[in-house]
């Protein structure tokens, strides 16, 4: 397969997920627009920051003046999923040098490292297709987030339009594509039991870290757990 060839396969797999960010790009810019901001100052939080959950965040709390070490404690605990992100991915970048890498893992999001995940199980994760994935996704984002600052309040609210529900749609589809039985389901149930028990009690941001704790226990577990029922029964065979 040629190079222009992976970078359009790259294409071909985001622009579904590029589709469902393009209400919550436009709601994020016309909610820091009613917080202040200016469509620059949200171009330049989506180029330096690039991560949706944490921007909403940021914006949630913004106030004058910004409330600089909750904005960062905030940013830190939302993100860090991205670093056992990133060390699931590393192994797979052999193609890539020093810059692709470093440039490929800064712009990462959950969109484009599932679909990276999923198509290095069936063939070699190369530049062309990476970055034919995340260079579209992060210039829809910026385009959206900023068009969303610029015509602000006027945009209304897509959440009556249940447009919010767009990435949870996408989410539950890239979910099911990792199926793998029982490991799956008690992942799953556990991040989400965890994760929505703490955000009705704590609210955001510590959902996210309770989810992501809770899920890898339960991960753990679970595959310890059926790694000791496939060796009895491969030592019961005869």
């Amino acid at each position: 397969m040629s190079v222009l060839d992976d970078a359009r396969l790259g294409l071909s797999d985001i622009w579904p997920a590029m589709v469902a960010a393009i209400p919550v790009g436009l709601l994020l810019g016309a909610l820091a627009a009613g917080k202040g901001l200016s469509p620059l100052e949200v171009f330049l939080m989506g180029a330096f920051v690039f991560a949706g959950g944490a921007q909403f965040a940021a914006v949630e709390l913004w106030t004058q003046p910004a409330p600089v070490w909750a904005l960062v404690f905030s940013t830190l605990l939302i993100n860090a999923r991205h670093i056992l992100m990133s060390a699931s991915l590393v192994p797979k970048l052999n193609g890539f040098n020093t810059v692709q890498k470093l440039l490929g893992l800064y712009y990462m999001a959950d969109e484009n490292w599932a679909l990276a995940e999923k198509r290095a199980r069936s063939r070699a994760l190369s530049p062309a297709y990476w970055f034919g994935m995340a260079l579209p996704f992060v210039c829809c984002w910026l385009t959206t987030t900023t068009l969303g600052a610029i015509v602000g309040a006027a945009f209304g609210d897509p959440k009556r339009l249940g447009a919010d529900f767009a990435f949870t749609a996408l989410f539950i589809a890239l979910t099911a594509s990792f199926w793998k039985g029982r490991v799956t389901f008690w992942t799953v149930a556990a991040a989400g039991a965890a994760s929505a028990l703490t955000y009705k009690l704590a609210g955001p941001p510590w959902h996210v870290a309770a989810g992501a704790l809770c899920g890898l226990l339960a991960a753990w577990l679970a595959a310890g757990d059926e790694g000791e029922v496939q060796s009895v029964s491969e030592g019961a065979q005869p």
